[in-house]
């Protein structure tokens, strides 16, 4: 007798980590399948807070959007076999006309506009190259991948990718006009 694999929706995915099995570890839900992801180490939080601090106070004084951290929950597809992808960002920038009113405890339904990913050792290059694609597949227009140990950042849109270096600054280009940070000041000295 040969046993079908059972895959996990995005619902059934957000009930399974609720569970106390679950309070240490760190998840993410990849085409129905459970995966457990690499727990970030003190430079991730370091280049994460400068970052998302930049990017907090420009779209605050614009009033463009929410940026949101801290791995917030995207359901990036929905498939009928049940190989729903739900994932986590380090940060995402939505814009104020793609999610008015307030933000829901559920996962977000809506790709961000922006997504920002912090590469620690851990992190596998094929997961993350999924991940992009993923992201790019489900609407998003622009990705950073950010290398603490490079001190690069590589920009990801469905053109292609470019990749940056500390002599150089990073832009929002369409999805946020305006925005500007050396990327010499994202990373600790």
């Amino acid at each position: 007798m040969v046993l079908e694999k059972q895959f996990i929706s995005a619902e059934d995915f957000v009930k399974i980590v609720e569970q106390p099995d679950y309070d240490n570890r760190n998840v993410e839900l990849v085409e129905g399948e459970i995966v457990d992801m690499p727990f970030p180490n003190p430079i991730h939080a370091a280049v994460l807070a400068s970052l998302a601090g930049e990017l907090i106070v420009f779209v605050k004084e614009s009033k463009s959007g929410r940026v949101l951290v801290g791995d917030a929950p995207f359901v990036l597809k929905r498939n009928a076999e049940g190989r729903d992808t739900l994932r986590g960002l380090d940060i995402a920038y939505i814009s104020a006309d793609r999610l008015p009113g307030k933000l829901p405890r559920s996962p977000l339904r809506v790709a961000p506009d922006l997504a920002v990913e912090i590469i620690s050792p851990s992190n596998k290059a094929g997961d993350i190259e999924k991940k992009i694609q993923q992201l790019l597949n489900a609407g998003t227009s622009l990705i950073w991948i950010v290398y603490p140990d490079l001190r690069t950042v590589t920009i990801h849109t469905v053109d292609g990718a470019t990749t940056l270096t500390v002599t150089d600054t990073l832009t929002g280009g369409d999805i946020l006009p305006g925005f500007e940070v050396r990327v010499a000041d994202i990373f600790p000295s």
